[in-house]
């Protein structure tokens, strides 16, 4: 893979993952943001919802008030007249439109009823509202639940109202019962008083009230006043409900048959936190038939008793729907920002990548021999300093390609000189050793006449085995001039050491040199090319010779290491410097004056000791001389 591909993969994975992340987190707060802002709207509705109900209240206690001071009123009562009094009582009733109004003598038992006249004189002192206008008299008003017989007592339809079968709902809490003929009422006592007089005498009281218990105009009058003509799909937005227990008995939620949900009971998560803990419940909730953000309340009679529950909910839809038509918006804005991150991201990539391609097409015309190529461009930043480096990079290595050349030149002609030194060398052998194996063959013959005498043999012996050193020493020369192919096998190192320092022996520089021969004899033996191991023997010595010019040891030491074979080559000459040390064993590399030397005799041993499965070392100690240790494999025995 390119460097430029995993680069896009992996700026496009972290964009990806990035961008992916942020969508999450985004689209979570999104919600959650957006479910807090419903919620809370849920409570102002909620608030706003107790204020039309506590309206409805006060519309009840403000028309008994405003009742209860007139006059005629009193009057009637002090006079105890029926007719001013049921007429009074009838006219209150159709001008206020209350379910019900009543008036009471100053023990709370009724005098006179607008819709059953007949019924009177029970007893009301205990209900909550007309105990507190009795105990304190001042008027009083709030929610109560009223019995069936009292409802019935009250006349009207009250009572048939009141009635509800319960509906059987899967979320609601489980019951026994079947029907509730029980009502919740919102009511008002004031009281009436003799006005003449220093002291203020109760006459009676005046009370009434709303049964709630199907009286729509009321949740109609707070949803038109909390949400105002709000539909979504033909549907409200808003909805109100007032509960009597965890039973609707006045609301606007609709049935799937457009019919109003009266009858159903509230879930059983809000009657326990709402009825029975007297909490709030808001949260996101199914009511009857659909999704909607909820917010419940409890209702309380005068006592504090908690009697009901007052609701307000908006369908979830509309703001779902708002929801995701934001939430998509962000999603889009993402996407847009991704797709340009990764068009930029190409741009950038392609525009910094460039000289990288500038140079892949240079290294390419330098691998194919054009040597002349180079970079060329010089962006900014770290991109240009590499580019001037490969451009550096590629002068170095056509500058020593031109040095390559020239010293391969010098080689090929100092090599071909070698090479006709060689066989002239092997000639001039070849012709010395004839006449040699003749002057040895009469030396012989002469030495087995019998009438020599002591000095003439003495002289013989010393002219055979002179001509025999001669003799040795120009057939090692003719085997080590002779080109034979390699050929491995094993092999005795003492006796090609020994060979090999009796082919050094006659040469000139030597003279001045002890030769020293550590040899172990216990050697196993290894496998190589005879000529080759000779070769490289020869190359050490030498090298060791020209490093004594003016006389010094050389000693050839032979061992075993760890299993294999170690020669040890030591001169007391002048020494390697330590800079020299990592380079010697480089092709051409040579601290001999210009003539003396190629260059290639370590180079070439370091290679032979390597194709023979060994390793060539040095240790060297400027003015003191140089250790050359070949270690070979030895052959198993």
């Amino acid at each position: 893979m390119t460097i430029r591909f995993k680069l896009t993969m992996v700026s496009i994975a972290v964009i990806l993952v990035a961008n992916s992340l942020l969508s999450l987190v985004g689209v979570e707060y999104l919600g959650s943001v957006w479910l807090e802002e419903v919620q809370t709207r849920v409570r102002r509705n909620l608030n706003a919802a107790w204020g039309a109900y506590d309206n409805r209240v006060d519309r009840v206690l403000y028309f008994l008030r405003a009742v209860s001071v007139d006059r005629t009123a009193a009057a009637a009562l002090k006079a105890d007249d029926r007719a001013q009094l049921s007429s009074l009582i009838d006219d209150a009733h159709r001008t206020g439109g209350m379910d019900f109004v009543s008036v009471l003598d100053p023990r709370g038992r009724v005098i006179y009823r607008a819709l059953n006249p007949e019924r009177a004189g029970d007893d009301l002192s205990g209900n909550p509202v007309i105990a507190r206008v009795l105990a304190t008299r001042e008027p009083a008003s709030g929610t109560l639940l009223l019995s069936a017989e009292v409802l019935r007592a009250e006349g009207g339809d009250l009572a048939t109202r009141a009635h509800f079968d319960l509906l059987d709902t899967t979320a609601a809490r489980p019951t026994d019962e079947k029907s509730r003929t029980d009502g919740m009422v919102v009511a008002a006592a004031v009281p009436i008083f003799d006005s003449r007089g220093q002291r203020r005498e109760l006459l009676g009281l005046l009370y009434g009230g709303d049964l709630l218990n199907r009286r729509y105009e009321i949740v109609d009058a707070v949803k038109a006043q909390v949400f105002p003509q709000q539909t979504y799909e033909g549907k409200d937005i808003g909805t109100v409900t007032i509960f009597q227990g965890d039973l609707r008995i006045s609301t606007n939620v609709t049935m799937e048959d457009g019919s109003r949900a009266v009858g159903t009971r509230m879930s059983e998560d809000v009657y326990d936190e709402v009825l029975v803990r007297g909490g709030t419940w808001a949260a996101r909730a199914f009511v009857v038939n659909d999704w909607y953000y909820s917010a419940y309340e409890p209702i309380r009679d005068p006592d504090g008793r908690i009697i009901g529950a007052l609701y307000v909910g908006l369908l979830q839809a509309p703001f779902l729907h708002r929801r995701n038509v934001i939430t998509g918006v962000f999603l889009a804005l993402v996407l847009l920002a991704t797709a340009a991150s990764l068009v930029l991201l190409f741009l950038v990539t392609k525009l910094v990548l460039r000289p990288i391609g500038h140079i892949v097409a240079m290294s390419q015309k330098v691998i194919d021999g054009d040597l002349s190529a180079r970079v060329g461009a010089r962006p900014p930043g770290e991109m240009g300093v590499l580019c001037q480096a490969i451009d550096s990079m590629a002068d170095a290595i056509a500058e020593r390609e031109e040095q390559l050349k020239l010293a391969t030149r010098q080689q090929i002609g100092q090599t071909e000189k070698l090479a006709s030194l060689g066989r002239l060398a092997a000639g001039v052998a070849h012709e010395i050793n004839n006449p040699l194996t003749g002057v040895l063959t009469f030396a012989h013959l002469l030495r087995q006449k019998a009438n020599m005498d002591e000095q003439d043999k003495q002289d013989l012996d010393l002219i055979i085995n002179e001509t025999t050193r001669v003799a040795e020493i120009v057939r090692g020369l003719l085997d080590f001039a002779r080109e034979r192919p390699a050929a491995k096998r094993p092999l005795d190192i003492n006796e090609i050491i020994r060979r090999t320092v009796r082919l050094l022996s006659g040469q000139k520089g030597f003279q001045q040199i002890i030769v020293v021969e550590d040899l172990d004899e216990r050697l196993p033996k290894v496998e190589g090319d005879e000529n080759q191991l000779q070769q490289l023997l020869l190359n050490l010595s030498l090298n060791a010779c020209e490093a004594m010019p003016q006389g010094g040891t050389l000693l050839v030491n032979t061992s075993v290491r760890n299993g294999n074979v170690a020669v040890k080559v030591s001169d007391t000459g002048c020494g390697i410097k330590n800079e020299h040390l990592d380079r010697i064993f480089e092709p051409f590399f040579s601290t001999k004056p210009v003539g003396k030397g190629t260059g290639l005799g370590l180079s070439v041993s370091y290679g032979i000791a390597q194709q023979h499965g060994g390793t060539l070392e040095v240790e060297s100690e400027e003015g003191k001389g140089s250790t050359f240790t070949v270690v070979l494999p030895s052959v198993p025995t």
